[in-house]
């Protein structure tokens, strides 16, 4: 959120045709111009569209220009044809490069938080029913004036051998007002100043711990992150993320800036019946987590006598190795101890293989079961979830698009109604 998190490769997918717009300023004119003796003016924001596959290249003249690139945003097929910018899924240029370097999972921790449209929604998310979840507390606290918590606790959620940095940090917020439900996120700001000498800007992470807290007690916050690595383009020195680095070390007892709560797309039904479906890559798993708690574990259910789930929730996990299954033991509990309840599906990249023999990817464990979750997502109880890396959305929708053609229907159209009636819910970047 961030919102943000998700699996190694969504690059798996044809990328050729993508195409992606990069916000950049302080744009010299031209090389030529660097030898007069007289100054240049450098440019405001200048949009420079851009294939997938020249990417790094025209970053690497980018920066050769003294230019800095403000977002970089994709454009959809549709998009293109009209010739029109899209202001969806805001992507850093660390995030950027380090997807396309190792193919791991972004973390929430480094994106910007997204733009806008004029109704104030957020353009990357399914947009809900402006009457829906009016008592939900939003922007308590805001960037000029957050609620400094503390750190209690921050635990390793990578076991040995696992790939990156991922922790579970638990936040005391007991003497302010911030309150929050399960799918919504919270800003973070990190301390110093960015390298223009400006206090740093908040990064949005999605929440991992129910409106209770990890300790049921509404005096606590928590956050799954992933510490942001990569490679410089031009150097190839490794650059980490600021804010990511941060609240992966930061120890207990130390200050932290918070602001929010902000989102109402991905919040659960009231209903205790409803039927879920979870897919979510590497850190978007944060919200995920919040739910299992809210519906299975034993403290969270007896602070809720009024919500008690008998429903059914599946959550398929995308990650790329054993040692990167996050929550592993918490997750693998819940499915034992109710089995007709909950089912837990991996797809674990590095060390399973999909029907064709390549890595097994989230989309491919989707198309293995794509006519189970098709005839539960036409049942009118059921919500479905996705939260990860945004490529993760075209495999989704290519496995759902032919079980759903084999009844004669058009899935792009039934998606269209299933958003419309606030059933299918996205965060992606």
């Amino acid at each position: 959120m961030y919102i943000k998190g998700a699996v190694e490769g969504a690059a798996n997918t044809e990328s050729g045709s993508r195409v992606f717009v990069y916000e950049v300023v302080g744009l010299r004119q031209s090389e030529e111009t660097d030898k007069t003796n007289y100054p240049i003016r450098r440019s405001g924001s200048v949009f420079i569209t851009v294939p997938y596959n020249r990417m790094n290249q025209e970053m690497r003249r980018i920066i050769r220009l003294g230019g800095k690139i403000v977002s970089i945003q994709q454009l959809s097929a549709l998009e293109q044809l009209n010739g029109k910018i899209s202001t969806a899924s805001v992507i850093s240029e660390a995030e950027t490069a380090n997807n396309q370097a190792n193919g791991k999972a972004t973390p929430v921790a480094e994106q910007q938080p997204n733009k806008k449209d004029k109704k104030g929604n957020t353009m990357t998310q399914a947009k809900a029913k402006k009457e829906a979840h009016a008592d939900v507390p939003v922007n308590i606290y805001r960037p000029n004036a957050p609620f400094i918590g503390k750190c209690i606790s921050n635990e390793a959620l990578v076991e040995e051998g696992g790939i990156g940095i991922v922790q579970h940090i638990k936040f005391d917020i007991s003497d302010g007002d911030l309150r929050y439900v399960e799918g919504q996120s919270i800003g973070i700001i990190p301390p110093g100043l960015d390298k223009n000498g400006k206090p740093e800007k908040l990064r949005l992470y999605s929440i991992a711990s129910t409106r209770h807290g990890d300790d049921v007690d509404d005096k606590t916050v928590s956050l799954c992150v992933r510490q942001l690595e990569y490679k410089h383009p031009e150097s190839g020195e490794t650059v980490y993320g600021v804010c990511s680095t941060h609240l992966c070390f930061i120890k207990p007892g130390e200050d932290v800036k918070i602001t929010g709560p902000v989102g109402k797309e991905m919040l659960l039904p009231a209903d205790p019946e409803a039927k879920v479906i979870m897919m979510a890559t590497g850190t978007g798993i944060a919200p995920m987590r919040a739910y299992l708690w809210r519906m299975f574990m034993d403290n969270e259910r007896a602070a809720n006598p009024d919500y008690q789930f008998k429903g059914f929730s599946w959550l398929i996990f995308g990650i790329p190795t054993t040692p990167n299954i996050l929550y592993k033991k918490e997750l693998e509990e819940i499915q034992q101890k109710y089995p007709d309840n909950f089912r837990l599906t991996y797809a674990i990249s590095r060390e399973q293989k999909n029907a064709q023999g390549g890595r097994m990817y989230i989309q491919d464990r989707v198309a293995e079961h794509a006519d189970e979750l098709w005839k539960l997502i036409k049942e009118e109880k059921t919500h479905t979830y996705i939260c990860g890396l945004r490529g993760m959305e075209d495999g989704i929708d290519a496995a759902l698009t032919a079980a759903a053609a084999k009844e004669g229907v058009t899935w792009s159209d039934y998606q269209k109604d299933l958003k419309k009636a606030g059933r299918w819910h996205v965060e992606t970047y």
